[in-house]
This record gives C-alpha cells, sequence and structure tokens, in this order.
C-alpha cells in the first residue's frame, strides 16, 4: 500500500509546495508517497462557507467550528488505524522517533488550523494528536504539516539513495551529526581534519562519534540528559572525550 499524507487545510493551494521538488517531489512523481490537499470550506454548510466563528467567553481572534472541522475529518475516507494529527505549538514536540513510527505505518491525516485554534471537542471527539514542530507560533499548520511530511517521506523505501543516509544524520541514534566535510581540501586556510583524509575507518568512525558527542553536549543538553548512562562507543576507543573537545 502506498503511504499517504491527506491534508485538511482552508488553504489546498499551498500543496504541494516545497513537497514537489527535490527528494520529496521526484518520488511523489513516481508514485512512491501520495499527497491529497482537501479544503476544509467544502464542509461548510451554510452559502458563505463559514468554518470559524467567535471564541466562547469572549477574547481576539476567531475558532475553527467543530462541527465543520469534523464534518471534512469524516469526510475522509480512511482506516481506523491511520493517524490523525494536528499540528499545534501546544502539541507534543515532533520526534525523529516519532517520524519513523510516522514513516512506517500507512500515513497520516493531518489537520491544519488557522486563526485562534481549534475547538476543542473535535480534538477529543475525532483523536487527534497534537504535534508541534517548535516553540514558537506560525500562521497557520500547513508548513509544519510540510515539514512532517518531507521529515517521513525521506524515510520511505526507495526515496533516499543510500540507508547509511538517514542512520548517520541527527537525532538517528539519539545525538547531533558530526560535522561534514568535503573538497577543496584547504578552504580560506581551513583544513580538513587529517583523521578524515587517513583512510583509517575505525578511527574515523570514532572522530565522528566524539565530534557528535561533543555538539550533543553542548548545544542539546536534554539530549544528551537522555542518552543511557553507557554510551556505546567505537569498537577500541575509550569514553574519554579528546582534550580539544569540551563538555558545554
Amino acid at each position: 500500500m502506498t503511504w499517504r499524507a491527506t491534508v485538511l487545510t482552508l488553504f489546498p493551494e499551498m500543496f504541494p509546495g516545497p513537497l514537489g521538488v527535490s527528494l520529496a517531489g521526484r518520488a511523489l512523481a513516481s508514485g512512491l508517497w501520495a499527497l491529497e490537499a482537501r479544503d476544509i470550506r467544502a464542509a461548510a454548510t451554510d452559502r458563505h462557507r463559514s468554518v470559524d466563528d467567535t471564541p466562547a467567553g469572549g477574547g481576539p481572534g476567531m475558532v475553527l467550528r467543530a462541527d465543520v472541522l469534523a464534518a471534512a475529518i469524516d469526510a475522509v475516507e480512511a482506516a481506523a488505524d491511520r493517524p490523525r494529527l494536528v499540528m499545534s505549538p501546544r502539541g507534543r514536540p515532533l520526534t525523529q522517533a516519532r517520524v519513523a513510527e510516522l514513516a512506517a505505518g500507512p500515513g497520516p491525516l493531518i489537520v491544519c488550523g488557522r486563526f485562534e485554534g481549534i475547538d476543542q471537542r473535535v480534538i477529543d471527539a475525532r483523536g487527534l494528536e497534537e504535534v508541534s514542530i517548535g516553540d514558537y507560533v506560525l500562521s497557520g499548520g500547513e508548513i509544519a504539516a510540510m515539514a512532517l511530511i518531507d521529515a517521513c517521506v525521506r524515510l520511505l523505501p526507495g526515496v533516499m539513495g543510500k540507508l547509511e543516509s538517514s542512520t548517520d544524520e541527527s537525532f538517528s541514534a539519539g545525538l547531533l551529526e558530526y560535522p561534514q566535510y568535503t573538497r577543496p581540501q584547504s578552504f580560506e586556510g581551513r583544513p580538513i581534519p587529517e583523521v578524515l583524509l587517513s583512510g583509517d575507518h575505525a578511527k574515523v568512525a570514532a572522530w565522528r562519534l566524539a565530534e557528535a558527542e561533543a555538539l550533543t553536549r553542548a548545544r542539546r543538553p536534554d539530549l544528551w540528559a537522555a542518552r543511557p548512562a553507557q554510551t556505546i562507543r567505537a569498537k577500541g576507543e575509550s569514553q574519554k572525550t579528546p582534550k580539544n573537545k569540551t563538555d558545554g
């Protein structure tokens, strides 16, 4: 079965957008995954195609109505085990582990909010999982949905050229990715680290792991704290951080 992303939005014309180019776009064109963008307004029942109303209890802005959004969700033919997500800054942070779970499934139905938010009753009644891509607020959920879909699509079989490309990158092992280098060998007086030119694969692996650990400790202490007490190191390497590294 083809992995499918169904997006409920007030702006279906925003899709596929960036998802139509590069890796995701080529995979979409070749049928490795499918995308469906549905207009929430199609579920509206009045002649003005109203989808929102003023918030109960007062306050600024407008809120997406529960009845209209529920009807839009119900109109999607989806298996019972298909994840139902809503992009929201108050949701659980999206992680690489959750992305891998979503990529391994049939593909999600994603609701993109607008205005001041969505009536809580439809979130509860339709079992929507609130997902956040960061601690900031966007104008709507469409860009966040694109980010989630892109993260999933690149993990689908046949999308990336080499499996190692996804297993070595940031978060795949609970660490940030190590620094990358390529030609020229020297750039503005900055050479490529000698170990990467040594041809010694064990030393290269150990250097990369040490760099990833140092970057994670310095930049993401939350990720480092969540690592197992005993960090798996490259064979033959000690647990000691190289002298030129800091604990952040």
